[in-house]
């Protein structure tokens, strides 16, 4: 039975990928592209940058927003998820984590500025809707009692079980939060944060790849390196010292706010009291001419990145596991995959954009290497973990297709679904880039100050990732997976 679910939901999944292959702009458009190729990884020998102050000005920047980033979603999203049994706080939540947090940067540019209030708020909306919906999910797992207890015994069973027996769970989350933090953080630099991703872009724009890798390598540093400096011992310091650092809080604004609410993303015709003809007119030229491309380039970017990255994984995942490959080959793929998954899908197609033109191939080996990276990663660790039968082959081959493969292709699909309304949600913002996602359709109206189509296109988006959350979880439900994959699913 679940073998003939996984086949059904396989083939479908396969054919859709297909067709938007067939529809997918994927021309190399540069001319010079293997030479700038050469160029680029050639420059990792020659590490380099002009002014070291200012890099080390933009990691710290870089930091201290992440950690007072993850402190106020850690916080809001703890009290929400107090609060996710209610309809409309769930609906609200969804509706706020399926915007991205680029997108959410671009609105507070228009009401507060290019400051840290900007940065801050793009990361915490986001990021306590996911944080509440998450630690909910977590509590909801500890809840051994049920609705047994009433009143004061099941607050003292809240605050003395519950609690305690999620912490650990709460706390790992958490941390893999943070490290998403620090990787939103960096890409807030190409709207003009002065984070590593503003001086990345900025080097790249010039030629100066000698930079790009140095900051590359920091961040991977960075990353690499959170639990020895990001734990219950250091936690509290980093976050009083990042509100010291980060000492320009300025650019709240109530005129702007009040105005950016009743003026600027009000429908042009309704703000100027224009006939219902109008109104309609309005709307119908942005859907025909802006929502419908929009959505049909982000939905075949999607569906193509989906294929890509389910290809990549399973051939990957055996090779960083002992099972199948030796150490060296463990050790190098494994070294590679960390490289890919840390490394945002933005930088990552910003970085082929550069090379190979705009079209949405970079888009698509972008959100291919950073999500395959991810799943490799998981399926590769399941295997390891997994006990073999004694008598089973000793031929690799066979192995895979007969053994290992069948064992851990329904968690696989899981992971998959997991990681498709993520792959939606990045697919759109990068059409910031030049792509013609949903995302082009959105900073071109914000360049044009049209921030009343916009705010349209922002619904339209965030409607769009909520209907592929569905189809996901309807999708997990009828192949019965029911793990939690944390690190998947944000």
């Amino acid at each position: 039975m679940f073998a003939s679910k996984n086949l059904r939901v396989t083939f479908a999944f396969v054919l859709i990928g297909l067709v938007s292959f067939y529809f997918a702009d994927l021309e190399i458009i540069s001319l010079e592209a293997a030479n700038l190729s050469q160029d680029f990884f050639l420059s990792i020998f020659s590490l380099g940058f002009n002014d070291y102050h200012l890099l080390l000005e933009a990691f710290l920047t870089t930091l201290s927003i992440a950690i007072l980033a993850i402190f106020f979603s850690a916080f809001f999203g703890a009290i929400f998820s107090l609060f996710f049994g209610s309809l409309l706080i769930r609906i609200s939540l969804a509706f706020t984590r399926a915007i991205h947090e680029l997108f959410w940067a671009l609105i507070f540019l228009q009401i507060f500025g290019l400051n840290t209030l900007t940065a801050l708020l793009a990361i915490v909306i986001p990021y306590s809707a996911t944080l509440a919906k998450v630690y909910a999910e977590i509590l909801e797992e500890h809840d051994t009692f049920g609705d047994t207890l009433r009143g004061r015994d099941r607050l003292s069973y809240f605050i003395y079980t519950k609690i305690p027996d999620a912490l650990p769970h709460l706390i790992s989350y958490t941390r893999y939060r943070f490290e998403c933090a620090l990787r939103s953080t960096a890409i807030l630099g190409f709207v003009g944060i002065t984070t590593l991703g503003y001086y990345l872009s900025s080097s790249f724009m010039q030629g100066l790849y000698h930079e790009v890798w140095l900051i590359l390598i920091l961040f991977y540093i960075l990353i690499a390196s959170i639990k020895y400096w990001f734990n219950k011992y250091t936690s509290v310091i980093l976050v009083i010292i990042s509100f010291f650092y980060l000492d320009d809080f300025s650019g709240f604004n109530m005129a702007n706010l009040k105005r950016f609410f009743t003026q600027d993303i009000i429908p042009y015709p309704i703000k100027n009291n224009l006939a219902l003809q109008s109104t309609a007119n309005w709307f119908e030229n942005i859907f025909t001419n802006e929502v419908l491309p929009g959505i049909t380039n982000t939905i075949v970017l999607t569906q193509l990145s989906l294929l890509l990255t389910a290809l990549m994984a399973l051939a990957l995942f055996p090779l960083i596991s002992s099972k199948f490959s030796n150490k060296p080959t463990r050790i190098s793929t494994h070294i590679f995959l960390v490289v890919m998954r840390s490394t945002p899908e933005y930088i990552l197609a910003f970085i082929f954009l550069q090379l190979y033109g705009p079209s949405m191939l970079p888009a698509a080996l972008a959100l291919m290497l950073h999500n395959g990276s991810i799943i490799s990663h998981l399926i590769g660790h399941d295997t390891d973990a997994m006990k073999l039968r004694i008598d089973t082959t000793n031929k690799k081959t066979e192995l895979y297709f007969y053994e290992v493969l069948p064992r851990v292709y329904g968690q696989f699909l899981a992971f998959l679904f997991y990681r498709w309304e993520i792959i939606m949600r990045e697919s759109a913002i990068l059409g910031v880039l030049g792509i013609m996602t949903l995302g082009f359709y959105i900073d071109s109206a914000i360049e044009d100050f049209r921030l009343d189509k916009m705010f349209l296109l922002l619904i339209v988006t965030a409607l769009l990732n909520i209907f592929i959350d569905v189809i996901s979880r309807t999708a997990r439900a009828y192949l019965r997976v029911n793990k939690n994959v944390s690190t998947c699913s944000t």
